[in-house]
């Protein structure tokens, strides 16, 4: 096993930019869970369809047009499910909305092959983040050091928007106690619709930050599925701190478990997530409602 230090750091950034796309996808899953006590397996389903409308857009327009039209695009596609979908099943059990999403997966996951294909597809990172860049004594590629200052940014402006905002105030609110909120003349039902977009919208922007990393594929929502619920069951459901927390932990624990321990790196988080559930059954960090 080496000692040198620089190889450390690297693991370490290695472990830094996972954790931040980890928590571009479950920020949105979690704080819909917790508003909406709504169970939506398909959220890994729309960051396949970010990445896929990334690349479209990017193959026309470029990196930064994909950046910025994969989240609108998925957004919209959250604006026809909760409509014609999940408004109706909010009030259903958590069987049926298990259910109905877990088979909304394969709907999408055949909606992409239709249009893309099953060939992967590759998004080309813009010119001045495809080198690399000497950090704390290292070098390291510079896009996997974008991804982790993006995902910083945007916790700190969701903790900025959820602490400092009525918006803010409003969800916090809705998260602790929805029917009390609906008393004190929040508009609950549009803050449902709000939110459920916004986090659609993340999931879009963390497949198509991903999609330069990896090759986009039908089936990359399913494989990024169980990583995002084990994070949000570890940080806790419908708390922001607990999806940075719970990141984090996924992050550290993958990646210096392959270099410690690669034979039991693929156990190694089950093992976590299981002393979590005996220990804190409801998550490190989990919303007070």
């Amino acid at each position: 096993m080496t000692t040198d230090l620089g190889f450390w750091m690297l693991q370490a950034l290695n472990a830094l930019q996972l954790s931040m796309l980890l928590f571009l996808l479950s920020i949105g899953l979690t704080v819909i869970f917790g508003l909406m006590h709504f169970v939506n397996l398909a959220h890994g389903s729309l960051y396949a369809l970010g990445a896929y409308v990334g690349a479209a857009a990017a193959a026309v327009g470029g990196f930064w047009i994909g950046l910025f039209v994969a989240p609108v695009a998925v957004a919209g596609m959250g604006v026809l499910l909760y409509s014609g979908l999940i408004k109706r099943m909010r009030r259903s059990g958590p069987m049926a909305q298990v259910l109905v999403t877990f088979g909304l997966i394969f709907v999408l996951l055949d909606l992409t092959r239709i249009v893309w294909g099953d060939l992967p597809m590759a998004i080309e990172k813009p010119g001045f983040l495809d080198g690399r860049v000497m950090l704390l004594g290292i070098e390291y590629p510079t896009y996997r050091l974008f991804v982790i200052v993006l995902g910083f940014v945007i916790f700190a402006g969701l903790a900025w928007v959820l602490a400092r905002t009525q918006v803010g105030a409003m969800i916090r609110a809705g998260v602790d106690n929805d029917a009390m909120a609906a008393c004190l003349g929040i508009n609950v039902e549009r803050l449902f619709f709000t939110v459920f977009c916004v986090g659609c919208a993340l999931a879009g922007l963390a497949g198509v930050v991903a999609a330069p990393l990896l090759s986009v594929t039908p089936d990359m929502g399913l494989q990024i599925l169980i990583p995002t619920l084990i994070v949000i069951v570890i940080g806790g459901l419908g708390s922001l701190r607990g999806a940075i927390a719970g990141s984090l932990i996924y992050g550290f624990v993958q990646t210096f478990g392959a270099v410690l321990a690669p034979q039991l790196a693929s156990v190694l988080i089950y093992a976590l997530l299981a002393a979590v559930l005996v220990i804190r059954p409801m998550g490190l960090f989990p919303a007070k409602g």
